[in-house]
């Protein structure tokens, strides 16, 4: 499955800070951020699935852009 995907928005001038995006089909929030490779910090995850893993998002990327609803 192919998603399609609409920018919502950055911090960022040169599009190298985390990035909030949106499915355009399901409206599921997707974020492009650093992942936690710490396996410490990973170990700390409750019941996660294959494939599944921690991404770093600046607070402020979510209060400035992810939907109100």
């Amino acid at each position: 499955m192919t998603r399609e995907l609409r920018m919502l928005g950055t911090n960022s001038k040169s599009g190298e800070c985390p990035t909030l995006y949106e499915d355009v089909e399901t409206g599921e929030p997707l974020v492009k951020g650093y992942t936690v490779t710490d396996p410490e910090v990973l170990a700390q995850m409750a019941n996660p699935l294959k494939g599944e893993s921690l991404v770093v998002v600046d607070r402020a990327l979510l209060v400035n852009f992810a939907p109100k609803e």
